[in-house]
């Protein structure tokens, strides 16, 4: 009886770096709908985030000093808290919309995601350091972990190989 060949704990760049071969009837990996939902699961974690931010808008108003000229204080409360739920719910709309676009294959939502999961991880890494901003529940460790999760997923030769499986070289 044979074991199974251990892949070695460092590859050598020239065989990660090899071209996936060309199969479009490749079946869709689990690491590929991991990474999809591992998308929309932070698309709802959005929309969490937005429910809490409208339902406690008065205390965060309260906080912060937004001011417009011709408006009252309350009016423009107002205006920032709708300026926030439409720019939010257009992140989310997108976030739906890639994880879609990544179940179906394209590559160019995979690495517009990984992107987006590094862009999120560094602004929590820096808010971390430079203003010591604890990461908490409350704050970015949801976020961060699903990011981290992401780029794990849609990082793996197969998730690759799967967005990449049209292309003939």
């Amino acid at each position: 009886m044979s074991t199974p060949a251990k892949r070695p704990a460092y590859e050598p760049p020239g065989r990660l770096l090899r071209p996936t071969g060309f199969d479009p009837d490749m079946k869709r990996p689990v690491t590929t709908v991991a990474g999809a939902v591992l998308v929309f699961l932070r698309a709802a974690v959005g929309l969490l985030f937005l429910a809490e931010l409208g339902l406690n808008w008065n205390v965060v108003a309260m906080q912060s000093t937004i001011e417009i000229d011709g408006l009252t204080d309350a009016e423009a409360a107002g205006v920032g808290l709708t300026l926030l739920l439409v720019i939010g719910l257009v992140v989310v709309v997108a976030d739906v919309i890639l994880g879609i676009v990544i179940l179906r294959g394209h590559n160019w939502a995979r690495v517009v995601v990984m992107f987006l999961s590094v862009i999120s991880i560094a602004t929590a890494f820096g808010a971390w350091w430079a203003e010591d901003l604890e990461i908490t529940l409350k704050t970015s460790l949801l976020s961060t972990a699903l990011d981290t999760l992401i780029l794990l997923a849609l990082s793996s030769r197969s998730a690759a190989a799967y967005a990449r499986r049209h292309e003939q070289r």
